[in-house]
Protein backbone atom coordinates (compact mmCIF):
# COMPACT_ATOMS: atom_id res chain seq x y z
CA UNK A 1 0.00 0.00 0.00
CA UNK A 2 1.39 3.39 -0.90
CA UNK A 3 0.85 6.91 0.32
CA UNK A 4 -1.04 7.54 -2.93
CA UNK A 5 -3.97 5.77 -1.26
CA UNK A 6 -4.72 8.90 0.77
CA UNK A 7 -5.51 11.18 -2.20
CA UNK A 8 -7.31 8.33 -3.95
CA UNK A 9 -9.57 7.90 -0.91
CA UNK A 10 -10.21 11.65 -0.81
CA UNK A 11 -11.07 11.60 -4.51
CA UNK A 12 -13.39 8.66 -3.88
CA UNK A 13 -15.25 10.45 -1.07
CA UNK A 14 -15.36 14.01 -2.42
CA UNK A 15 -18.23 13.28 -4.86
CA UNK A 16 -20.39 12.36 -1.88
CA UNK A 17 -19.74 15.81 -0.42
CA UNK A 18 -20.53 17.64 -3.66
CA UNK A 19 -24.21 18.31 -2.81
CA UNK A 20 -23.25 19.81 0.56
CA UNK A 21 -20.45 21.87 -0.98
CA UNK A 22 -22.74 23.20 -3.73
CA UNK A 23 -25.41 24.00 -1.15
CA UNK A 24 -22.80 25.80 0.90
CA UNK A 25 -21.65 27.84 -2.10
CA UNK A 26 -25.21 28.85 -3.01
CA UNK A 27 -26.52 29.72 0.45
CA UNK A 28 -23.54 31.05 2.37
CA UNK A 29 -22.19 34.50 1.94
CA UNK A 30 -18.48 34.75 1.46
CA UNK A 31 -16.27 33.37 -1.24
CA UNK A 32 -14.39 31.06 1.14
CA UNK A 33 -17.36 29.22 2.69
CA UNK A 34 -17.49 26.32 0.20
CA UNK A 35 -13.69 25.87 -0.15
CA UNK A 36 -13.24 25.87 3.64
CA UNK A 37 -16.07 23.36 4.03
CA UNK A 38 -14.57 21.09 1.34
CA UNK A 39 -11.06 21.50 2.71
CA UNK A 40 -12.00 20.57 6.26
CA UNK A 41 -14.01 17.61 4.95
CA UNK A 42 -10.94 16.41 3.03
CA UNK A 43 -8.72 16.91 6.10
CA UNK A 44 -10.90 14.44 8.02
CA UNK A 45 -10.73 11.88 5.20
CA UNK A 46 -6.98 12.43 4.82
CA UNK A 47 -6.53 11.81 8.56
CA UNK A 48 -8.54 8.59 8.24
CA UNK A 49 -6.44 7.56 5.23
CA UNK A 50 -3.18 8.32 7.02
CA UNK A 51 -4.27 6.30 10.05
CA UNK A 52 -5.13 3.33 7.85
CA UNK A 53 -1.87 3.74 5.94
CA UNK A 54 0.15 3.87 9.17
CA UNK A 55 -1.52 0.78 10.63
CA UNK A 56 -1.88 -1.31 7.48
CA UNK A 57 -0.35 -4.72 7.11
CA UNK A 58 -1.82 -7.17 4.60
CA UNK A 59 -4.25 -9.35 6.55
CA UNK A 60 -4.09 -13.12 6.60
CA UNK A 61 -7.04 -14.73 4.78
CA UNK A 62 -8.81 -15.57 8.05
CA UNK A 63 -8.39 -12.02 9.32
CA UNK A 64 -9.62 -10.64 6.00
CA UNK A 65 -12.73 -12.82 6.23
CA UNK A 66 -13.42 -11.57 9.77
CA UNK A 67 -12.91 -7.96 8.66
CA UNK A 68 -15.35 -8.40 5.78
CA UNK A 69 -17.95 -10.06 8.03
CA UNK A 70 -17.57 -7.34 10.67
CA UNK A 71 -17.86 -4.66 7.99
CA UNK A 72 -21.04 -6.22 6.63
CA UNK A 73 -22.55 -6.46 10.11
CA UNK A 74 -21.58 -2.86 10.90
CA UNK A 75 -23.60 -1.64 7.90
CA UNK A 76 -26.79 -2.83 9.66
CA UNK A 77 -26.06 -1.33 13.09
CA UNK A 78 -27.83 1.67 14.60
CA UNK A 79 -24.43 3.40 14.77
CA UNK A 80 -23.94 3.14 11.00
CA UNK A 81 -27.51 4.35 10.37
CA UNK A 82 -27.02 7.30 12.75
CA UNK A 83 -23.74 8.23 11.05
CA UNK A 84 -25.40 8.07 7.61
CA UNK A 85 -28.30 10.21 8.83
CA UNK A 86 -25.93 12.81 10.25
CA UNK A 87 -23.69 12.62 7.18
CA UNK A 88 -26.74 13.62 5.12
CA UNK A 89 -27.88 16.33 7.53
CA UNK A 90 -24.69 18.04 8.75
CA UNK A 91 -24.12 21.26 6.89
CA UNK A 92 -22.45 23.63 9.35
CA UNK A 93 -18.96 22.18 9.51
CA UNK A 94 -16.99 20.29 6.89
CA UNK A 95 -15.02 18.58 9.66
CA UNK A 96 -18.15 17.36 11.45
CA UNK A 97 -19.69 16.40 8.13
CA UNK A 98 -16.51 14.46 7.29
CA UNK A 99 -16.47 12.74 10.68
CA UNK A 100 -20.03 11.51 10.28
CA UNK A 101 -19.28 10.41 6.71
CA UNK A 102 -16.20 8.48 7.88
CA UNK A 103 -18.40 6.79 10.48
CA UNK A 104 -20.97 5.90 7.85
CA UNK A 105 -18.32 4.49 5.48
CA UNK A 106 -15.92 2.79 7.88
CA UNK A 107 -17.41 -0.63 7.12
CA UNK A 108 -16.75 -0.13 3.41
CA UNK A 109 -13.22 1.02 4.20
CA UNK A 110 -12.60 -2.07 6.35
CA UNK A 111 -13.78 -4.34 3.54
CA UNK A 112 -11.59 -2.46 1.06
CA UNK A 113 -8.55 -2.87 3.31
CA UNK A 114 -9.34 -6.56 3.80
CA UNK A 115 -9.60 -7.28 0.08
CA UNK A 116 -7.19 -4.94 -1.70
CA UNK A 117 -6.76 -1.30 -0.64
CA UNK A 118 -5.09 -0.35 -3.93
CA UNK A 119 -7.76 -1.76 -6.23
CA UNK A 120 -9.19 1.06 -8.34
CA UNK A 121 -12.35 -0.91 -9.25
CA UNK A 122 -13.00 -1.69 -5.58
CA UNK A 123 -12.40 1.95 -4.63
CA UNK A 124 -14.88 3.05 -7.29
CA UNK A 125 -17.40 0.51 -6.03
CA UNK A 126 -16.92 1.63 -2.40
CA UNK A 127 -17.31 5.27 -3.42
CA UNK A 128 -20.48 4.48 -5.38
CA UNK A 129 -21.94 2.49 -2.49
CA UNK A 130 -21.11 5.30 -0.05
CA UNK A 131 -22.79 7.86 -2.31
CA UNK A 132 -25.87 5.67 -2.78
CA UNK A 133 -26.12 5.03 0.97
CA UNK A 134 -25.75 8.68 1.79
CA UNK A 135 -28.11 10.05 -0.84
CA UNK A 136 -30.71 7.32 -1.30
CA UNK A 137 -30.83 4.91 1.64
CA UNK A 138 -32.84 6.36 4.50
Amino acid sequence: MSLSWVPMMAAMMLPGAAPAIVRRARHDHGALAAPLFAGSYLVVWTAAGLAIYALYTPPAPAVAAVLIAAAALYEFTPVARACRRRCRAERRSGARFGGWCVGSSIGLMAALVAIDPMSLPLMCAAGAIALIQKELVR
